[in-house]
């Protein structure tokens, strides 16, 4: 009989061979696939099914051409892409991202976490990802039309309330939702529910902007409590300053911390006093404005050049929120030596497997993003729910919802690792939590 040790070696053996160019794909790949062995050796039934083999690839990969024409009458040429990773819980759900750097594999990477993490939520949806290389920066509002025009026209070929629903990322928000839904609409029929992170006035959610920041706080401060902590009192460092960044800072100072910086791609914001969201706000978002404008504008705040990571002071709590692999090893290594007990991700897999490595060999508290910033596609599929419903709920219902699901979440991770005999790992416990809902549901479906 194959051990469980050898059937996963054997499958992470395969994935290099098919897809050895897919740098992030393996990285997620090869995280996941590290936690499962003790769910192997108790559940063979999983190995019959040779789950793992059809659970890492994905049920469906697109991949289009997007022309538009730029500003000049120039005709562009973009590539757009949707990975329909796993609908065995529900139909496909995750985010669409415009950014150059999209490619297949940063959105296979995506759709495979997103598999794992939106079934955490308890919720009927299954897992995809999906982009395009396009660039919003820079562009004017008429660009950004026509290339969403362009894009939807053949995305929507492939979407639908029971099949596909995605929602904003990185580069898509409610500019980019609402022309990507005008288009929609214009080539179909009115239906709400075939994209989340709508503006209200068609259909939107309260809390949806605020939802993956402030779902990161409720599950990190649950992850917290569970360990004789808080933030009250904590000073904290968060990465990035889009919405993810923005509001996990609001509610971390609700709850006491002291939260002391931000960042963009060129550098970060410093700001002992803590960081003032309503200016942070105002220049990100009213603005459109570098950070390098609130440290000219706030008197206690200083900039530097390069990564947040690098910063060398004490502080307590690390809340990376920006992007992919922001946390390597020797980073993590700071983070330790700077006082840090705990690190949980607002960004998808911010941090690297050798941080991952030393956040668990020095016993740090660690909220991976699949648990922790599963606040955003919760809200989403209560935005599925109020459009199949017809109606909206207040805010208040909406926030209570979202504190109950992370705090689920955390639950599931904890009492799952605690089942496995895996003290306080609660990557592995959400990982194989999340594993064995997909799988069962993959069984009972049959050879599909």
């Amino acid at each position: 009989m194959t051990t469980a040790k050898a059937y996963i070696q054997a499958t992470f053996e395969t994935l290099k061979a098919r897809n050895g160019h897919e740098a992030e794909f393996l990285q997620a790949a090869e995280e996941f696939l590290s936690t499962l062995e003790p769910v192997f050796e108790q559940h063979p039934e999983y190995i019959e099914e040779n789950i793992l083999a059809r659970i890492t690839e994905p049920e469906r990969v697109i991949s289009f051409r997007v022309p538009w024409v730029d500003r000049e009458g120039k005709v562009q040429v973009n590539r757009g892409y949707r990975v329909q990773f796993n609908s065995a819980v529900g139909p496909y759900k995750g985010g669409l991202r415009f950014h150059p750097t999209v490619n297949q594999s940063i959105l296979k990477f995506l759709g495979f976490e997103q598999i794992f993490k939106n079934v955490l939520t308890g919720l009927p949806i299954g897992g995809g990802k999906g982009g395009s290389d396009f660039d919003p920066k820079g562009k004017t509002d008429a660009e950004v039309m026509r290339f969403c025009q362009s894009f939807m026209t053949e995305l929507q070929k492939y979407i639908g309330p029971s099949q596909d629903v995605p929602a904003g990322d990185i580069g898509v928000g409610g500019r980019e939702i609402g022309y990507l839904y005008g288009q929609y609409k214009r080539l179909n029929q009115f239906d709400a529910g075939v994209l989340t992170g709508k503006p209200l006035g068609f259909g939107g959610s309260l809390i949806r902007p605020e939802a993956t920041g402030y779902g990161l706080v409720y599950y990190t401060q649950e992850m917290l409590k569970a360990n004789g902590e808080s933030f009250a009192g904590k000073k904290v460092v968060v990465s990035g300053s889009g919405n993810v960044a923005q509001y996990a800072l609001q509610k971390a100072t609700e709850l006491g911390a002291t939260v002391i910086s931000v960042s963009d791609s060129n550098g970060y914001v410093i700001d002992e006093n803590g960081i003032d969201f309503d200016l942070l706000q105002d220049i990100k978002e009213k603005r459109r404005a570098r950070l390098t404008e609130y440290a000219a504008e706030k008197p206690t705040a200083t900039y530097h050049e390069g990564s947040v990571w690098t910063y060398a002071e004490k502080y307590d709590i690390a809340l990376p929120c920006a992007t992919q692999n922001e946390i390597d090893g020797a980073a993590a290594k700071r983070l330790v030596a700077q006082g840090v007990f705990c690190v949980s991700e607002g960004a998808n897999m911010p941090s690297d497997l050798e941080a991952i490595a030393v956040y668990k060999e020095n016993g740090v508290y660690y909220g991976p993003a699949k648990a922790a910033n599963a606040g955003g596609v919760a809200v989403s599929a209560l935005e599925m729910s109020q459009n199949s419903l017809r109606l909206s709920w207040t805010r208040e219902e909406v926030d209570t919802r979202l504190q109950g699901i992370m705090t689920n979440i955390f639950n599931t991770a904890k009492t799952t690792a605690e089942k496995y005999d895996l003290g306080k790992d609660y990557l592995a416990g959400a990982n194989i939590a999340a594993f064995e809902n997909v799988a069962d549901a993959m069984i009972a479906q049959g050879i599909v």
